[in-house]
Formats: structure tokens, sequence, C-alpha cells
């Protein structure tokens, strides 16, 4: 059968593939693999289950090359041996291995989420928008490998009964900073303008042994390398577009020196438990593959339960201790500034009282001239009497009370300003 590829394209947008997969008479997983290959994007099972739900979904959009046909043969079953006479030439069946999962079940659909990263240069990291990962640092290139050394090394670790997880928001367990460079330099240069930063999760992959969390990540190395900048980017000295280049077409351009993946992987085992400081890292060579590392670093790891069990036991007690000198100094602070408010409360409270006693004798002064005024005024003659006594009566009402008890009614005591919290005030 024959279709288009802008054809295909609208067929596994309408249906899932399970639905469009038997109708060109294979099956969903060959379906797939001739979307891949002719660059056809489909949507995901998110999409149609956010379409079930009513919810709005988004159609990966068709990326721009030629309508060409495709060609879709029908799967063709395989004929079955015909059965022997029984007991004709049977030879005798060996006992059927138990075969583990193909694919550990916290990778189910990670593949597709790394994918769908931010815009990232040729050969760099990938950046995906999602957060919640296993902790896995990658190329696009090398994508695959990581997660099959991933896979691995999760499906060894779950056979020893210690089953790999994203750890939970509530356990408290932190990601370090996990370093990329095969060789350890002084300075860093990744990315463009040697500052790039990569992608790391929210939250570590980890497992247990026991009650002791250990944390894992897979990355891809660096390996400092020589970029060439050409036709407006940089490429790798190496690149085969820079080795077929001309050298006049070389004449105006210029190099620098970058830290690049390398397609050699490291395993990172720390702790991820505040203050622990305990950190193993093994990574492979060009003369060896970290897959045949892992059967050593699960034993290693089991290996250090004791150890991390007894750091994890004095980080407990350090802090503890930490807790309680802290403790001990915020009460001091809190006597001590309790013992500055009461003091000041005290202070503040003199100083007002002062304050009255001096407005009071000032108003005692001022009640001494009206009582005077008003003793020379009984003798003053009518019409000087008629022109004063009013005004005497004015300037009265405008003066302040000179009741004692009215200027100690707005005094506010020590205890009123400031209450201590301790006996004796420290």
């Amino acid at each position: 059968m024959q279709v288009t590829r802008r054809e295909l394209y609208k067929r596994v947008c309408e249906r899932p593939l399970s639905k469009v997969a038997p109708e060109l008479g294979i099956s969903g997983t060959a379906l797939a693999a001739i979307c891949k290959r002719h660059q056809v994007p489909y949507p995901g099972s998110g999409y149609w289950t956010r379409r079930s739900l009513g919810l709005p979904a988004e159609l990966p959009a068709l990326s721009e090359a030629p309508d060409e046909t495709i060609e879709i043969l029908p799967s063709v079953a395989k004929p079955r041996k015909k059965r022997t006479v029984e007991g004709a030439g049977r030879e005798p069946k060996l006992a059927a291995k138990p075969r583990g999962p193909a694919r550990h079940p916290l990778l189910f659909g990670v593949e597709e989420h790394l994918r769908k990263t931010r815009e990232v240069k040729s050969g760099e990291f990938l950046r995906p928008y999602k957060r919640i990962l296993p902790d896995l640092i990658s190329s696009e290139a090398s994508l695959l490998r990581a997660l099959s050394i991933a896979n691995a090394l999760y499906l060894a670790l779950d056979e020893q009964g210690h089953r790999v997880h994203i750890a939970q928001a509530a356990d408290n367990l932190l990601r370090i900073q996990v370093r990329e460079q095969e060789v350890e330099r002084k300075d860093r240069r990744y990315g463009r303008h040697h500052s790039g930063s990569i992608w790391a999760p929210d939250r570590p992959t980890v497992f247990y042994i026991d009650t002791v969390p250990i944390a894992l990540a897979v990355t891809e190395m660096t390996e400092r390398v020589t970029m060439r900048y050409f036709n407006g980017d940089y490429h790798r000295e190496d690149s085969k577009l820079i080795r077929s280049a001309k050298s006049w077409q070389l004449t105006h351009s210029w190099t620098t020196e970058q830290d690049m993946p390398c397609g050699r992987f490291r395993i990172v085992a720390y702790s991820p438990k505040k203050g622990v400081d305990w950190y193993r890292n093994w990574q492979e060579t060009e003369q060896q593959s970290i897959e045949r590392l892992i059967p050593k670093i699960v034993e290693t790891l089991r290996t250090s339960k004791n150890n991390l069990q007894r750091l994890m036991e004095a980080e407990d007690a350090a802090e503890e201790q930490r807790e309680k000198e802290q403790k001990e100094r915020w009460e001091r602070y809190e006597r001590q500034e309790d013992a500055r408010k009461t003091a000041q409360a005290l202070a503040d409270s003199r100083q007002q009282l002062a304050e009255i006693i001096e407005r009071w004798g000032r108003a005692m002064t001022v009640e001494r001239f009206f009582a005077d005024a008003t003793e020379r005024l009984k003798s003053a003659d009518d019409d000087r009497w008629q022109r004063l006594e009013e005004r005497l009566t004015l300037a009265r009402a405008v003066m302040e009370s000179v009741d004692p008890l009215d200027f100690i009614e707005s005094w506010v005591a020590p205890e009123e300003r400031h209450r201590s919290r301790f006996s004796g005030g420290s």
C-alpha cells in the first residue's frame, strides 16, 4: 500500500496508531517506526487522553520536507514449523530461564520527554522542559545509550531488592551538582560563551539500602575540543564539514577551545542528605565500557551502607547540636533584647514624668499670673473692668489645665511600655 507523507500525517493525527495500523495491515510498533523514519510526527498517549476528557491538546507540527510516497508492506506471518512425530528426533528441552523486564519501569516514556527539549546547539546536551525525570544527562546522539546504561544499572539494583525511583518532595533529599568534564580542569568552557547551563532534574533519583538513601546520576562527559568558526557557526575541527572545506574557504575563520559531549559516560553515586559529604563516581574509557562496571558498582554501593550510616548519624548529631546552639543563641539574644527594652521603657517613663512636672510648673506660673490678674481686676474701675474681664476669660481658656491629676493621667508607666517575658527582666 502506498500513501503520501502528508496523508500518513493526517491519518495518525485523526486516530491513535493502534487504530490506524490494522487498516494498513501492520502493527502499531511497525507504524511508529515508519513515521519516525520518514519524519512524520504523531501525537502521544497524553494527547488522546486530554481529548477524551475534553481538554485542549496541541498536535505536533509536520516538518518541512518533500511530500514523498511511502510504501507500506503488510506484515506476513511466518509459517510455523511442523511438529515432529511424538518422540521422533526430539531433543530434550532446557529449562527456560526466568526473564526479567526488558525496560525498568522508571524509564517508561522517558525518551519522549527527553527529546522534547529547549533549543540547543548541535552536539550540546538536551534540555527537556519536564523537570521530574530520572537523572540522565546526555546529548541527542548518545540518548539511547544513556537510557541503556541507566536501564542496566536500575535493573541490577532492583535484582538486589533496591527499588530505584525519583525522590518524593517530602523526603527533603537534594541533588548535587554533577561534574561533566571527563578530565577535571580549572576552567570550564561548555556552551558557546563558556557559561552554558546543563539541564538537571528537580529531584534526585534514589534507592534505599534499609533506611540509607543513595542518589544516582548518569551523565555523558565532555572533552576539550577545538571548534572552528565557519559559515556563521562553530563546528568541530575534526568534523567532516571542516575537513572537506578548501583552504581558501577557511581564510577568514578562526578557532577556539570548547567542552563538548564526548559519547563516554560516568555514573555518579552520592548522598542526597543535606550535610553528608559522600560521593563516588565511575567513568568509562575508550578501553572499557561503563556497562562492564555495573556489577562492581552495585557491590560497592551495597558495601558502602555502614559507612554512609555512620556519616548520616554523625550529621544528625551535628545538626541536633547546631539546633541546640542556635536555640541558646536566640534565647540569649531575646533576654538581652528584653533587658534593653525594659531599661529603655524605664528611661522613657522617667523622662516623660520629668517633662510632665516641668510643664506643670510652667502651668502653675501661668495660673499665679491669672490669679493675680483676677485679684487686681476687682479693684479696677468699671470701664476698665468691662474691657479686661472678657479678655481675661479668653486668655484663661487657651491655656492648658493645671490640675496635677490631668498631667499624671497622660503619663505611661514602664510596665505599660514593655512587660518583661523573663523573671528579673534579664
